[in-house]
């Protein structure tokens, strides 16, 4: 709306710019989520009010962006490492950054649309063009960063962005143009290394890590982004490629595309070498060294499951799979969680009283399930969660943990499960004097070797020497244990040397 008076200043709050500023010092700065709310709110309103000059709109999204930086970081921080969050402060918390960083890749691509197309006055962006090509990529990358967290649903658009924001930087020959992007934040970056860090972030599996994984998978990509490889030709040792005319995502290369100019080819490069050696060094128990910005301090056994992976991914030759792969129909009962695998495994081979679903498996190997979610219910679905499944027609349940997840539109879903064993019986161990007893889970695969014992227990039940016992008919099995194999917010698979000592009263062992 333009002023009676004949001004040409838009009827907005931010249309002066020291007014602009007295606004935002009146944030709560002690309230980061209200910061960040008011803050995309007021990004909206700028990128949606009529009568800004480019210049002036471009100034104000810049000026938003800068305020939110610390903000953000610190709900990132809540979200990442506070412990066990209630579901309603989750979806909280990453309902603000998800829709925060939507909201300023939204702004900052609006500013290079209006200057890709020669509106009036757009000729006054033309120096900050770098330094908007680096925030609408980074914005874009966090925004795709906060949908993998919770495992999609993913906007397919949002890489048809990335991909002409990118297209955009090499037409006008800026892919190399460096820029500080935020003041006071160390690190010069381009729009080269802010592309590559959102591709290589898709081409890492981000579907099969912990949210706290992918912050720390991120943070080793913007480290380690200098070193990758970028191409528009296909190279030895290139592993992913994507095409900037489709918005795709990045595909790994099982066989050269049909050639094409907008195809670019990209991998690891020299990054693999520099990820190897960082993984003998934290291996080896020297830590994380200081110029690796992980954001925090976390256990070495966290970083290096991370570092594995992304060595896993970052090959040139894609991860074998240990069993082949056989695509079926057919429907499974599914049970979640510690008290849900007691509850199917307690009553007597159905499931009869225990709180199950019905899932689509749609291949299935040795090693595991692919299953599809016809609807996701509740809010327990997570990577590491423990379930009972049960083949349709069968009656012995097979116990698994999901190591791949993805949301769909709607409430459908798919993932893929690890099998971590084909048979199980309920047992009620002792744990020693005094200790009490607790039910725990007798796993078998097949492959266990004589005299040893697998079993799941509650976190916190098994204590590093402590024995247990457990009856079988006349006998006394004694555990001794040797250490935990595997472990989820809910369980732990632990190993044990078995010893059967016969107690019917014959003196026989």
């Amino acid at each position: 709306m333009i002023s009676l008076f004949g001004s040409k200043k838009p009827d907005h709050p931010m249309a002066d710019i020291k007014e602009a500023r007295k606004l935002l010092a009146e944030l709560p700065a002690n309230d980061a989520f209200r910061c960040v709310e008011e803050l995309t709110h007021w990004l909206e309103s700028v990128s949606a009010a009529e009568g800004f000059k480019p210049e002036y709109r471009a100034q104000l999204t810049q000026l938003l962006n800068e305020t939110a930086q610390p903000h953000l970081r610190k709900l990132t921080r809540d979200y990442m490492v506070s412990p066990r969050l209630a579901k309603y402060q989750e979806i909280r918390l990453w309902t603000a950054l998800h829709d925060y960083w939507r909201q300023a890749a939204s702004a900052y691509v609006s500013c290079i649309d209006v200057y890709a197309a020669g509106a009036k006055g757009s000729d006054a962006l033309k120096g900050s063009l770098p330094l908007f090509l680096v925030r609408a990529l980074r914005a874009l990358a966090a925004q795709m960063k906060w949908m993998y967290v919770r495992y999609g649903p993913m906007d397919p658009a949002v890489w048809g962005v990335i991909a002409k924001v990118y297209a955009f930087a090499e037409q006008r020959k800026l892919t190399q143009s460096s820029v500080t992007v935020y003041p006071g934040v160390p690190g010069d970056s381009t729009p080269e290394r802010e592309f590559l860090k959102v591709v290589m972030l898709a081409a890492s599996s981000p579907d099969s890590l912990l949210p706290l994984e992918m912050e720390l998978c991120e943070r080793l990509i913007a480290h380690f982004c200098t070193s990758f490889t970028l191409s528009p030709d296909l190279q030895p040792d290139i592993a992913y490629w994507i095409d900037l005319a489709t918005g795709q995502a990045p595909l790994r290369l099982a066989r050269p595309p049909q050639h094409a100019p907008t195809l670019r080819f990209f991998a690891a490069g020299k990054a693999l070498e520099d990820l190897e050696d960082l993984i003998l060094r934290v291996a080896g128990g020297g830590g994380v060294p200081s110029q690796v910005n992980l954001g925090g301090s976390y256990p070495a056994d966290t970083v290096l499951d991370v570092l594995n992976h992304l060595a896993l991914y970052w090959s040139p030759k894609p991860p074998e799979r240990k069993h082949q792969r056989h695509r079926v129909k057919s429907r499974l009962n599914v049970a979640h969680g510690y008290d849900g695998v007691l509850a199917v495994l307690g009553s007597s081979g159905t499931h009869a009283g225990a709180a199950t679903e019905t899932w689509i498996v749609e291949n299935v190997s040795a090693g595991g399930f692919g299953a599809g979610i016809p609807e996701i219910k509740g809010d327990w679905l997570n990577i590491d969660c423990l379930l009972g499944l049960q083949p349709e027609g069968g009656d012995n349940w097979v116990l698994g943990v999901i190591r791949r997840l993805q949301r769909g539109v709607g409430q459908k879903g798919s993932v893929g499960i690890q099998t971590i064993a084909r048979s199980a019986q309920l047992v009620q161990l002792s744990l020693g004097a005094g200790a009490g007893e607790e039910t725990g889970v007798l796993l078998n695969d097949g492959g266990e070797a004589s005299g040893e014992a697998r079993l799941l227990l509650r976190p916190g039940v098994f204590m590093p020497g402590q024995n247990m016992e457990y009856r079988k008919g006349d006998l006394t099995c004694l555990l001794l244990p040797q250490g935990v194999l595997a472990s989820g917010d809910e369980y732990e698979v632990v190993r044990f040397r078995e010893m059967i000592r016969d107690t019917s009263g014959d003196g026989h062992e």
